[in-house]
């Protein structure tokens, strides 16, 4: 008799015996479940495996459609391979990196031997919806790093060889689809078919790649126009030119030849300069415009970013430069002018949304704004948050012709923040962790991870949170973020990106041993396991060599600025 093996299945609390080393493909239909979704990958003891995976032991299952994050990125993951697979069936000697989220999509950055045009996107198209319906299973298969890192030099993928050689694993995972090989970081599809929506766009000199929309899964993301978020990240990649780093091997790479005080030292440079740049551009304006009508000069900054985007540093740091600018700065804090607990909005659970642009009182903060601006003084508010009541302060301010206004927060952007204020009167600033490096060519780095792990460090060095309620905040915070920053991120003035090339290394350090408090018998473990394994692929380096200026610091500890 086939020997059997206990499955508790999370979705319906029942407990079934499956043939030992069944895979989680076969285990589906034997649940008697019927999501209404099929399921592309699931929670085996927490960990996030594909539905290739096979038990051999008993297990926790649960189950994932494509509407979890998880699945998801499965499902993404999926359709970068199957868009490798076209162009190279399509073009000899093609180039692919699968590059940064924009759009409501992914940039696709293809080297052909021509421009790229939109005969093209439609050729890849089509060849992608052929490998789709043709129905082709995607296998996975393990094999040694040394045979794995020889494959993958024959098929002169040098990024995928750079990260094999430099993370010193005996055993490497690589999939396949009809004699295509490919090397992906987390789990895949188990077919072609399941990938039933999809877009591709030319996008500028490259391509766009379209996902199902994480709330409406039957959607595509819509398109939405961000020309000055994706110029920025197009500034950074010449960054990254200079330095020679583009990919996680690149950086394994200089960590171990020892050059990394060179590369701290160019990438916070690049930084401020780029800061600097920005108060040059507010410096210029005020002066432009004062020559020609000084009641629409620039009175005040805002500053906006999501969460631990490094938006008080760049704050601290913005304000040294119009210093050097002869401009002086004057700090508020939106957080003032927070209205009564009472009088806030509440959430679809009944909790008050402090969130919500209108938990602000902003008829109070454009009346005092339109008031400094005329030259007139006021008393700021103070928030009192132990009894959630707005006090008058006792702070009185005058705004003189050489001073400005630094304001930060989350709805800096939002043009109801100040709709009363003359526009031209404010400068508006979005910075966010924008990260540009790859893991390799065909796998990138979700930006979220990046501040998630500064997340996750700063609230249990500063405010004693652990990493488990940190991860089980981040979805709430993330679903404010969408609806309160992103938005707007195209109203900015000027966009900086405070990720730091090197910032993955250092941080590695703190974030390593607070991921792995995290227990395995919690929903959280599931993504504290999926961020422990992405850092394991970085080699470390020692915080001591950032200065006590970095961005980082913020979050890390050590900093010359008080926040």
């Amino acid at each position: 008799m086939e020997e059997q093996v206990r499955i508790y299945c999370r979705n319906n609390g029942q407990t079934i015996s499956v043939p030992m080393g069944a895979t989680l493909e076969d285990i589906y239909p034997l649940t008697g479940l019927q999501l209404e979704r099929a399921p592309v990958l699931a929670h085996v003891n927490n960990k996030v495996e594909g539905m290739h995976y096979r038990v051999y032991n008993p297990r926790e299952v649960e189950f994932l459609d494509i509407t979890s994050t998880s699945g998801l990125r499965a499902y993404t993951r999926s359709l970068f391979f199957v868009l490798c697979k076209a162009v190279h069936d399509l073009y000899d000697d093609a180039k692919v990196s699968i590059d940064i989220p924009v759009s409501n999509g992914y940039y696709v950055d293809l080297r052909l031997d021509h421009p790229v045009t939109l005969d093209d996107a439609g050729r890849i198209r089509r060849r992608m919806q052929e490998i789709i319906d043709a129905a082709l299973p995607i296998h996975r298969y393990e094999t040694t790093t040394d045979e794995a890192i020889r494959m993958f030099t024959e098929l002169q993928t040098f990024s995928k060889v750079k990260l094999l050689k430099s993370i010193g694993r005996i055993y490497t995972t690589y999939y396949e689809i009809d004699g295509y090989i490919d090397y992906y970081y987390g789990a895949l599809l188990t077919n072609t078919s399941q990938l039933y929506l999809f877009g591709l766009e030319k996008y500028y000199d490259g391509l766009l790649l379209r996902t199902p929309s994480a709330e409406h899964p039957d959607e595509l993301g819509e398109m939405t126009h961000q020309d000055k978020m994706f110029g920025i990240f197009k500034e950074h990649h010449r960054w990254q030119d200079i330095l020679g780093i583009r990919a996680i091997g690149d950086l394994n790479e200089v960590i171990d030849k020892g050059y990394t005080s060179q590369l701290i030292q160019i990438s916070e440079a690049l930084q401020e300069k780029k800061i600097a740049q920005i108060a040059d551009e507010i410096a210029r304006r005020r002066s432009a415009s004062s020559s020609l009508n000084p009641q629409l000069t620039i009175k005040v900054v805002l500053i906006a970013g999501p969460s631990s985007s490094g938006k008080t540093t760049t704050c601290k740091r913005l304000s040294v430069q119009l210093a050097v600018n002869g401009i002086k700065p004057v700090p508020i804090s939106l957080d003032d002018y927070f209205l009564d607990r009472d009088k806030t909005p509440r959430d679809a659970k009944g909790d008050y949304d402090f969130e919500h642009l209108h938990a602000l009182n902003l008829p109070l903060l454009n009346e005092q704004m339109t008031a400094l601006f005329r030259g007139e003084e006021v008393e700021l508010p103070r928030y009192n948050f132990q009894a959630g009541k707005s006090e008058m302060s006792g702070r009185r301010l005058r705004l003189h012709d050489d001073e400005v206004l630094v304001v930060e927060g989350i709805h800096a952007l939002n043009p109801e923040l100040m709709s009363q204020v003359p526009q031209e009167q404010i400068f508006r600033v979005y910075a966010s962790a924008l990260t540009t490096l790859l893991l390799d060519h065909h796998n990138y780095i979700p930006t979220t991870d990046n501040r998630l792990l500064r997340r996750i460090i700063r609230d249990y060095k500063y405010r004693g949170v652990s990493a488990v309620e940190t991860i089980r905040r981040w979805p709430s915070v993330r679903a404010g973020e969408n609806r309160w920053i992103f938005p707007y991120q195209e109203n900015a003035d000027a966009m900086f990106n405070t990720a730091m090339l090197f910032e993955l290394a250092v941080i590695k350090r703190q974030a390593e041993p607070l991921l792995e408090q995290v227990p395995e018998n919690v929903p959280e473990y599931a993504e504290a396991y999926r961020l422990l394994k992405f850092l394991r692929y970085i080699k470390p380096i020692p915080e001591t060599q950032i200065p006590p200026t970095s961005l980082l610091r913020e979050f890390l500890g050590g900093s010359s600025f008080r926040y």
